[in-house]
């Protein structure tokens, strides 16, 4: 088995930061779907603006909100505005064809990568 890309959300900008809840990135239903990430999966967040990067688990956000909010001490390395690649992995025996997409500014559905 290898831990291998299962998933991608390409260009996300973070819409909300918050220090004060405990741990774990929300991520808008629809993008959920999109890339087949489910709630409480571990998931890698890389940073595009300071390079950071925080492994956490995943929070279902509103449908259609365009919601990406870092949560809890990851808030002080992944702010507000920041860009960002969220990437899940899959344990696999075989190649796996990942579900990869490009988000807008906004958080909406631009296309498959």
């Amino acid at each position: 088995m290898r831990e291998i890309l299962q998933s991608k959300i390409h260009k996300a900008v973070v819409t909300q930061a918050d220090l004060g809840y405990i741990g774990s990135v929300t991520i808008d239903e629809e993008l959920l779907e999109l890339v087949d990430l489910w709630p409480g999966q571990k998931v890698l967040i890389v940073s595009n603006t300071n390079g950071a990067r925080i492994e956490t688990y995943v929070i279902k956000g509103e449908r259609g909100s365009g919601e990406i909010c870092i949560n809890g001490a990851a808030a002080h390395l992944v702010q507000k505005g920041h860009e960002v690649i969220i990437i899940g992995f899959q344990f696999a025996d075989k190649l796996l064809e990942p579900k990869q997409i490009l988000v807008d500014q906004n958080n909406k559905f631009v296309q498959y990568l």
